[in-house]
Formats: structure tokens, C-alpha cells, sequence
């Protein structure tokens, strides 16, 4: 089976290699946002939508307009890149899969992609990587880049250049390890097991929240778009980035785990946005328990569940799994002794204690044993074919049905 894996290195460019890179991220931006632009004046007028060949033929005349010059000097497939960008966009506001297309704004996701790999060239053993007109760029390599390179990513974060690899090989379809496990999400216990294992959360927001805070009071001081301003902007931004790279690093190494160690993996489909949203209300109808609710949604987002599930998804797949998604109704009020539904089952965040038969158990640890009884259900009427409507955004592994099936 064909695998599509990127790497992801950091980037040592010249101090000239530095200002050609900010020059051609510059360029894709112009280039992203103008097209933007003539998109809702036709649409204003009128007129039908440009499609990718006709942006292009406008791509061209821009290039040779004597207003932007400057847009010849970037090289044109990262610029033809960005229109496919924004066809994307376009098609997946009209699929009610994501917003409007919003224009790009300059130090926010800095990046440009090399789609042709017979431009793009790998020398590991000196460490180095080459790019048309960036020439060979030093990488720091932390593992082998393996498989044939397809495109090349450039991207800047915290003044810092990487470079996103991504490659195609093959390999052979793997066997699934382990059984099936059920796995309740929460904020006490990040990740709590059918069989009692948990796993406790990291909680990288909360634990740089004081420092963030008081740099962002120090720049709330400082002349907008001042130097000393810039250099607050700057070290906010690094704590950020440390932020999420802790927490990217802590559900690599869970998912990792889960998957190599599971055939099978039941988890609550949860609605995370929806669960994070803000209880201010309106002028007219203002909420209740605002800054409860404000702590909670931080301590949700600071889980990340939705990428949690997201890794679990892609890495079970490429270890021939089976991931489950399943409704998360009464899956903590169901006693998984007698299957007595009832909120007065638990009256503690913690403990659950069935009122019908007596049952005493650990609330999470409950709440994964009926998600993964709930999965066996879905998961058997999905191989026999059986009508069982799925639940909401309910995906399954192609390899991992291979698997089944076979």
C-alpha cells in the first residue's frame, strides 16, 4: 500500500536566503489576496467564478504588470500553489466544510510549497536541501527522510524557517496488534482506557498561563508597532509556540502508544467546538456562570482532543487498525452491570455508583467500557453491512478495513 508521510526539519538559511524566503511568502500573500479580491468584485458584478486556469492567465499578467514586477522574481509554482490554496477555500465554503476564504495577513502562517519534485533536492549525508532560486539550504535532519519526495513546505514560526517534506513509499499492509479498547476524554484524567489504564493530562496552557499573562500585560504597555512592542510580540509568540509544541509532543507519544498496542480503538465522538463555546451571550440575554464556563472551555481546548483523535485516526491506519467513533449520549450515566440509564448514577465527577444494582466504579472507567460496547455494536454492523445510521463525522481506516475484511 502507497503511504504519504511528511517530515518536518528546521531550516539554518543565510541571513540572503532569509530575505528571499520572507520575500516569496510575501509574494504568495499579494498573490492569494488579490485573487481574493477579483473573485468578489465578479462576484459583485455578477459575474461566474474564475476557476484555477482562469486565475493563472490572471497570475501571468500580474507577473508581467509594471505595478508588480517583483512578482516575477518569486518562483511561479509556489504562486500557482497559492491559487490552488484558495480553490480549496472556495470549494470547501460551498461543501459547508469551513468559512469564507479570509485574507492573509502578514506574519500569520508565513508559508509556500514546491509541488514539483524534479526541482526539489535531498542530500542527507551533507544535511542539506535544495530549492529553486533559494539554492542548497542547511537542515538540521533529526531522522532519515524516507520514501520518494513529492513536495516541499516552507513555512516561518517564531522567526525560525522548516521545511515539511512530504514523501510517498511503499509498504506492506500490517497485521493489527492487540484487541479492541474503549477510551473516555476528560480534563481530570486526559485519557482513560477500558481496561483502567489512564493517562494523566499535560496541561502545557496552565502550566505557562502566568507567564503568558504577564508578557502580554508588558505589551499591552508599549507603543503599538514600536521595536520594544515588536520584541514583547516576539517572545509571546515563543511562548505560544512552546506551548503547542509540548502538547503536539504529548498526544504524538499517547496516540503512539495506543495504536501500536490496540487492533481497535472506540472513542466518544465528541463536538468539540460546540462544547467550547462561549457562555457570554448578548447585551439583551446575557449567560450565566461566564468565568466557569471560561475556565472550562480553556481546560477543553487545552486537551486537544480533536487532534488526539486525528493521530489516533491516520497512525491506525497505517498499522492496519480500525478507528470508531460513537454517539457520547449516556455513556457515563449507563451502568455496564445491569444497563440502568440514569443521571443519579453519578453524582460525582469521579465516582459512579449505580443506583439500580450497587455497582461501584471509577466514572471514566465506565464511561470507556460503554463507549467500547457501543463500538463493538457499530463496528459489527458496518462489516455485515446491517442499516445502522452512523454517527456524526464516524470514520473508518481503509487499511484497517482491509483488514477486517479480509
Amino acid at each position: 500500500m502507497q503511504r504519504l508521510q511528511a517530515f518536518k526539519f528546521e531550516l539554518m538559511p543565510t541571513g540572503e536566503q532569509q530575505r528571499q524566503m520572507r520575500r516569496f511568502a510575501g509574494s504568495c500573500r499579494f498573490v492569494f489576496n488579490k485573487a481574493l479580491a477579483l473573485q468578489k468584485e465578479r462576484y459583485e458584478r455578477g459575474e461566474k467564478k474564475l476557476g484555477y486556469a482562469g486565475m493563472c492567465k490572471e497570475l501571468t499578467a500580474w507577473r508581467n504588470d509594471t505595478e508588480t514586477p517583483w512578482l516575477s522574481d518569486a518562483p511561479i509554482h509556489p504562486l500557482q500553489q497559492t491559487l490552488k490554496d484558495l480553490e480549496r477555500a472556495y470549494a470547501n465554503f460551498f461543501a459547508k466544510r469551513a468559512h469564507f476564504p479570509r485574507w492573509k495577513k502578514k506574519g500569520q502562517s508565513d508559508s509556500f510549497r514546491y509541488p514539483d519534485p524534479k526541482q526539489i533536492k535531498l542530500d542527507q549525508a551533507n544535511s542539506r536541501l535544495f530549492l529553486p532560486k533559494l539554492g542548497w539550504l542547511r537542515v538540521r535532519f533529526s531522522r532519515d527522510v524516507l520514501g520518494t519526495v513529492k513536495n516541499v513546505t516552507v513555512s516561518q514560526s517564531c522567526g525560525k524557517w522548516f521545511a515539511s517534506i512530504q514523501t510517498e513509499r511503499e509498504v506492506e499492509r500490517l497485521i493489527p496488534k492487540g484487541g479492541a479498547v474503549g477510551i473516555d476524554v476528560g480534563i481530570t484524567r486526559f485519557a482513560t482506557l477500558s481496561d483502567g489504564t489512564f493517562y494523566a493530562p499535560l496541561g502545557s496552557f496552565k502550566r505557562h498561563e502566568d507567564t503568558l499573562r504577564r508578557a502580554q500585560q508588558a505589551m499591552s504597555r508599549k507603543v503599538k508597532f514600536s521595536s520594544n512592542w515588536k520584541k514583547e510580540r516576539s517572545r509571546i509568540q515563543k511562548i505560544h509556540s512552546r506551548i503547542g509544541n509540548a502538547r503536539r509532543d504529548y498526544l504524538h507519544k499517547t496516540s503512539t502508544m495506543i495504536s501500536q498496542n490496540h487492533a481497535m480503538v472506540c472513542l466518544e465522538d465528541l463536538q468539540v467546538r460546540n462544547m467550547s463555546k462561549s457562555a457570554a451571550g448578548t447585551a439583551d440575554a446575557p449567560g450565566r456562570h461566564v468565568r466557569a464556563k471560561s475556565g472550562l472551555n480553556k481546560s477543553i481546548l487545552d486537551q486537544g482532543w480533536f487532534e488526539f483523535r486525528r493521530q489516533l485516526d491516520y497512525k491506525l491506519a497505517w498499522d492496519g487498525g480500525w478507528l470508531v467513533a460513537v454517539p457520547p449520549q449516556n455513556t457515563s450515566r449507563t451502568c455496564p452491570c445491569c444497563g440502568h440509564v440514569s443521571a443519579d448514577n453519578r453524582q460525582t465527577q469521579a465516582q459512579f455508583l449505580c443506583v439500580e444494582c450497587g455497582f461501584e466504579e471509577n466514572a471514566d472507567v465506565v464511561g470507556a467500557i460503554n463507549v467500547l460496547r457501543a463500538g463493538h455494536a457499530r463496528f459489527a454492523c458496518e462489516v455485515s453491512g446491517a442499516a445502522m445510521p452512523p454517527a456524526a463525522g464516524t470514520h473508518r481506516s481503509d487499511s484497517g478495513a482491509a483488514q477486517c475484511r479480509a
